[in-house]
């Protein structure tokens, strides 16, 4: 038995699936949030602050802090940490307040 926390726990996830990020794909396994796998494939920041516009992504992970917030399936103000992956979900960068292509 592999000492991972899967071996440990005898978890048997699902196969992996594809998500997109900005065009670009991601794997993503049964179970991960969108902000998990976005970690698991390297990409730390998915959102940009109001005024700035720096870079944000996750930062509690318990969906407390909406700094994780990212537009999916064409949906701002989504928590990425709090959201489940879904096979062919398309994530996008959410820039200030995700409202912009709405007229808000």
């Amino acid at each position: 038995m592999a000492r991972t926390p899967a071996g440990l726990v005898r978890a048997e996830p699902g196969p992996p699936f594809e998500i997109t990020f900005d065009g670009r794909t991601v794997t993503a396994l049964p179970g991960q949030s969108i902000a998990a796998a976005l970690w698991g494939a390297g990409i730390l920041a998915w959102r940009t602050t109001r005024e700035g516009g720096r870079p944000r992504g996750a930062f509690c992970g318990i969906g407390q802090c909406y700094d994780c917030l990212a537009t999916v399936n064409a949906q701002p103000n989504r928590r990425a940490c709090l959201v489940p992956a879904r096979p062919g979900d398309a994530i996008t960068t959410q820039e200030g307040h995700g409202h912009a292509g709405l007229g808000v």
